[in-house]
């Protein structure tokens, strides 16, 4: 098939420009401003990663100045990465290290271009340009060349859709997650760190099933916490509840293929949940110790992450796993002895005071290594037995869920990254011309 250069399907490239370059500067909340490091989450701009400014930077910045369907493209630091400018992402504006690519709609589709330039073949282009390159960047000429298959705008848009389908469903899937666990995090919050649990029907307070702190339940002063905590609750050391064993220390020959499924760091994700796309298969010796098993309780002891994302965060093996799995060295299993739960241990540690405690016992300059001392000597309160498992019988289908959600995630993906080279050297173009008639 013939190939056209990108820059025949644009009305124009151009790229934004700093605010500081007109005496601007950056705010905390105003016009959304997009960096590069806001096209690393997909086609969607990732908000959490926005800087602002204000309306009035935002006008004499007016080259920059973003539309709808505006496909964004790094061109320096992430570079490569793109996302596509929504009705809801305006007003916004961007700096020189993205190019704007505005598509002129008559020649070309925003969504298949998209896929188009997250394509293996546009991937190796981009690395032969900047091979020579000690910090590697792209200038708009550059971005401009890039060669495209040439397609009818239908057959574009019929390969979008397919495409696009695939991770429509994949986004709906991460919102339901994140609801999840916004939803398990405000159940753990609410009953453990405000104390408003509900009053179980035992309790002889008079106030059986309302929020025990805010309906008036006792309170008692903890003189080793120095702060209240709800009446017949304990104070101990975790390590007088909990056993820690360290998993496989591994050669790269042992995970080349084959072999029994590993759990590595690799399987974190940066909020401490479980990453299903993190598996390795492990080919060497283990012991009976470091085997781990459906709902047991892991760790990261190891951190490579700038600022100790990782370190010290839990998962617990997701319930779909029906046999053994392994895990590395890089990560320690949690065994509740008594009196506490693998769930409520898990919040625990994913909670942010105690990742504010549990980095100070990480130490290293490239990789952080966890001292286990450090999460043994953690006091915690702890509820009754009861109450824990009322929480468990709670957080377990919320769990689960998202597990099975993440899976589901997985194959959509592996779907998707097999579709796409297909897609986009014509390998079936015909079937999606097909569509068009």
């Amino acid at each position: 098939m013939n190939n056209i250069l990108l820059k025949d399907y644009l009305i124009e490239i151009t790229k934004g420009t700093t605010p500081t370059t007109i005496g601007g500067e950056f705010i905390e909340s105003g016009v959304n401003f997009v960096k590069a490091e806001c096209l690393n989450t997909g086609r969607i701009i990732d908000k959490s990663s926005l800087s602002y400014i204000s309306p009035e930077i935002h006008k004499k910045l007016n080259r920059s100045i973003l539309q709808e369907d505006d496909l964004l493209f790094s061109i320096a630091g992430h570079l490569g990465k793109m996302a596509i400018v929504r009705k809801e992402d305006l007003p916004a504006n961007t700096n020189q290290a993205v190019a704007i690519l505005r598509i002129d709609q008559k020649k070309g589709d925003v969504n298949f271009l998209y896929y188009y330039l997250n394509s293996t073949q546009i991937s190796n282009y981009i690395r032969k340009q900047c091979a020579q390159s000690v910090q590697p960047n792209l200038n708009l000429a550059q971005v401009g060349q890039l060669p495209i298959i040439v397609y009818s705008l239908p057959t574009q848009k019929s390969i979008a859709k397919v495409l696009s389908d695939l991770d429509a469903k994949i986004e709906l899937n991460n919102k339901i997650n994140r609801e999840l666990e916004a939803m398990a995090k405000t159940l753990y919050d609410y009953w453990f760190v405000q104390f408003d649990f509900p009053t179980p029907p035992s309790s002889t307070s008079g106030i059986v099933g309302k929020p025990y702190k805010s309906s008036g339940g006792k309170m008692v002063y903890n003189e080793e916490l120095k702060r209240e905590i709800p009446e017949g609750w304990g104070v101990k050391e975790l390590g007088k509840l909990i056993d820690i064993q360290r998993g496989i220390s591994y050669k790269s020959s042992d995970i080349s293929g084959g072999g029994i499924p590993m759990i590595s760091l690799n399987s974190f994700n940066l909020d401490g949940t479980y990453k299903a796309g993190g598996i390795k298969s492990y080919s060497g010796k283990y012991t009976d110790k470091q085997i781990a098993k459906s709902e047991d309780l892991l760790i990261a002891a190891t951190d490579v992450t700038r600022n100790a994302d990782i370190i010290g965060k839990a998962i617990i093996v997701p319930h779909y796993y029906k046999n053994d799995l392994v895990f590395s060295m890089d990560i320690a299993k949690i065994i509740p002895k008594k009196d506490i739960s693998s769930p409520y241990l898990m919040m625990l540690f994913n909670s942010d005071h105690y990742h504010n405690y549990i980095k100070w016992y990480a130490s290293g300059t490239i990789v952080l290594h966890l001292n286990m001392d450090g999460v043994k000597w953690y006091k915690a309160e702890i509820p009754p037995i009861d109450l824990i498992e009322r929480f468990d019988s709670f957080y377990l289908p919320i769990a689960n869920r998202i597990n099975e959600t993440e899976r589901q995630n997985e194959q959509l993906t592996a779907l998707r990254d097999w579709l796409l080279p297909m897609l986009m050297n014509g390998q079936v173009a015909s079937r999606a011309s097909a569509t068009e008639e």
